[in-house]
């Protein structure tokens, strides 16, 4: 069985080097011939009538850890396999679009408001919808960016000043307006998700900080998570059409499960280190058994 893991060439730091190392070794364990490719080495002609490979090899899949949805659009064309697909990438790289399918599909999440496109006219953000996202949402509440990671461009709003200060400078960038869950601060769950399964889950806590997220700080420990978190996790999974992912889950005023976010390439390592649990090891197992 032969395979790519397709990274972006652009992200090198060690955090992103671990993460492919680990899947190498497991890939290995397991009999797979996988083969490590940044996206920029793998270039997809576009034709007339056809699409083609300039480089032409013989893989079976591609584990797809990067966000390069053309990409992986271009490659599904082509016949190939992708994990996760281009569509459930796509919709979860892109937080407004993830927010839009889980409200069709009935899953529990933060009252969201996505805003409205504003082309570069000069003009001002339109202070009618912040006084309508001020009175649906109420005070504080979270402004994201659409397009994001690791906690970035995500900020906690408690004036209208300040809601228009972020609503202006954010005007030709992607972005939601997010009820904030007071009794969730600084703490979420994260759980890993294969197939329709819950491989491994952990809390996070934050001390200095809104968000939970380790890179901003949060701390990770071991939790026996109840089974109304797992069912949640694995119907946001099947919602967004994900083989794999990485669910974070917030803590209502009861106590019940809200989602937060899915990310069809959560980072691992972080996951491996709280829990010892491989989790590319399982991923990489699903896959064998789809192709």
């Amino acid at each position: 069985m032969n395979g790519w893991l397709i990274y972006n060439g652009s992200l090198k730091t060690e955090k992103f080097q671990q993460v492919h190392t680990r899947y190498l070794r497991q890939a290995k364990k397991q009999g797979i011939e996988l083969t490590l490719k940044r996206n920029d080495e793998v270039m997809v002609l576009l034709g007339e009538a056809h699409l083609s490979l300039t480089q032409l090899e013989n893989i079976d899949f591609v584990l797809f850890l990067d966000k390069d949805v053309l990409l992986a659009k271009q490659l599904e064309a082509l016949g190939l396999p992708i994990f996760n697909t281009s569509q459930a990438i796509e919709q979860c790289d892109n937080k407004g679009l993830m927010h839009h399918v889980l409200a069709t599909k009935g899953i529990r999440q933060p009252k969201t408001i996505v805003a409205p496109l504003i082309f570069q006219t000069g003009q001002s953000f339109p202070e009618a919808f912040l006084d309508r996202v001020k009175e649906t949402l109420g005070f504080p509440l979270v402004v994201k960016k659409s397009f994001g990671s690791f906690g970035e461009g995500v900020y906690l709003v408690e004036t209208m000043a300040a809601l228009k200060q972020y609503s202006e400078a954010l005007k030709h960038t992607p972005h939601l307006y997010q009820q904030y869950i007071q009794s969730s601060h600084g703490r979420d769950i994260r759980i890993h998700v294969v197939g329709d399964e819950v491989v491994a889950s952990m809390l996070r806590q934050s001390d200095t900080d809104f968000r939970a997220n380790v890179t901003n700080g949060g701390k990770m420990s071991v939790v026996d998570v109840p089974d109304d978190f797992k069912r949640l996790a694995i119907e946001a999974t099947q919602a967004l059409g994900l083989d794999f992912s990485g669910v974070d889950l917030l803590f209502d005023q009861d106590e019940q499960p809200v989602v937060c976010e899915v990310n069809s390439n959560a980072h691992i390592e972080n996951i491996y280190h709280a829990t010892g649990i491989d989790v590319s090891e399982r991923i990489l197992t699903h896959i064998l058994t789809r192709v």
